[in-house]
């Protein structure tokens, strides 16, 4: 082979590795770009796998959440309270009072807030009577920010339930359920304004728990009857008053109301009741129509409560219940076929304890309304109709 030959297979020979060499970096410079294809398809599978996993995190509970929030509101309302001066003996003394005017109470305007729900588009929201029920002015706070002067329509205070009125239209509102079918370990939410926070960003708290139990009558505070209430142990505190407390599904089942405190504790412990909504309905179609729930009907008769001795004469196996002491004449008692020595167990799905019992329950009803009694004679147990008769 010549020296010209030689030359030429030499520089071919150069050529084809240069070219190897040329198509080996652009392949290795074409590599990122196939690795970003690449890496984009991993990306979506990432993107596909955080939106299983927020969909598995979505529930019965973080739906009812977002289902309800809308119509939830919180409350702040002005009140005038008065106050009594513990000089009052010294200010009501005749002589004295010649001087200072006999009167050494006061009177101040007091802030407080609590909880309510929407319940139709136009505007009327629930509430305790112990939220709103003595306000001079009450300012309702929606969950996108806007604040309204409420009316009060009508309150109850021996069932502690208000209706209140914002001038508003097409509003988010909640779902009534039905109180009477609850299930005792069920989920429940309760929605509310604990301590004001619901002012901190237009949202309420939302704590989770279950029904604890059912028909939990309660002892009065301030005139206030808790019959028939719903236990739950979701965390209700200061504030959640009036706020819904709702199912699974996202109906309310009742209103939060208190707390039981024991020990100097004042926070939540696990103990919180609730006013069944079925009652609720019945008050507020009352507070809606009249401003007030009229109660000025007549019964006919006269009880006791039952000791241990009444108990053991008339052979009961509990001292539950109360006895009838006197039926008077042509009184709905009378006419519903009641006698003297019945025993009252039982008024609708109300439970009897005593007589406190029983004047609590009747005030859960109004004028013209007919209850069903369950009551205990000789042994036997009878139910009687009576007709709450207004007095004209």
């Amino acid at each position: 082979m010549n020296k010209t030959k030689k030359i030429t297979l030499a520089i071919l020979i150069l050529l084809f590795f240069s070219g190897s060499v040329f198509l080996i970096t652009k392949t290795e410079k074409n590599t990122p770009l196939y690795y970003e294809s690449d890496s984009s398809f991993t990306s979506k599978q990432e993107i596909h796998s955080d939106n299983d996993i927020t969909i598995s995190r979505q529930n019965a509970i973080t739906k009812t959440v977002q289902k309800v929030s809308p119509a939830v509101v919180g409350i702040n309302v002005t009140e005038i309270q008065k106050y009594s001066s513990p000089f009052d003996s010294f200010f009501n003394d005749p002589f004295f009072s010649q001087f200072f005017g006999g009167n050494g109470s006061y009177s101040q305007k007091v802030k407080e807030l609590g909880s309510g729900f929407i319940i139709s588009p136009d505007g009327y929201i629930v509430t305790n009577d112990h939220v709103a029920g003595n306000a001079t002015e009450i300012t309702v706070t929606l969950t996108n920010g806007k604040e309204y002067k409420a009316k009060l329509i009508g309150s109850d205070h021996s069932t502690d339930i208000a209706l209140l009125k914002i001038d508003a239209k097409d509003l988010p509102y909640v779902t009534l359920g039905n109180s009477d079918n609850i299930l005792i370990g069920e989920w429940v939410i309760a929605f509310g304004n604990p301590f004001g926070l619901f002012n901190l960003n237009d949202k309420p708290t939302v704590t989770v728990g279950v029904v604890s139990s059912t028909g939990m009558n309660l002892e009065p505070m301030d005139n206030r009857y808790y019959l028939d209430m719903i236990q739950t142990d979701a965390a209700i505190n200061g504030g959640n008053s009036g706020g819904p407390l709702v199912n699974s599904i996202g109906e309310v089942i009742g209103m939060n109301t208190l707390i039981y405190t024991a020990g100097g504790v004042q926070g939540n412990i696990g103990l919180g009741f609730a006013i069944p909504i079925n009652r609720i309905k019945n008050i507020i179609s009352q507070l809606k129509k009249y401003g007030k729930v009229d109660r000025d009907y007549n019964i006919g008769m006269k009880i006791q409560s039952i000791d241990q001795g009444i108990a053991n004469y008339y052979h009961l196996q509990s001292s539950r219940g109360v006895i009838v002491v006197q039926v008077l004449p042509n009184s709905p008692a009378s006419v519903a076929g009641l006698k003297e020595g019945d025993i009252i167990v039982q008024v609708n799905n109300f439970l009897i304890n005593n007589e406190q019992t029983l004047i609590g329950v009747f005030q859960q009803f109004s004028a013209g309304e007919t209850i069903t009694l369950k009551i205990i004679r000789d042994n036997n147990i009878l139910y009687k109709k009576m007709t709450l008769e207004k007095i004209s």
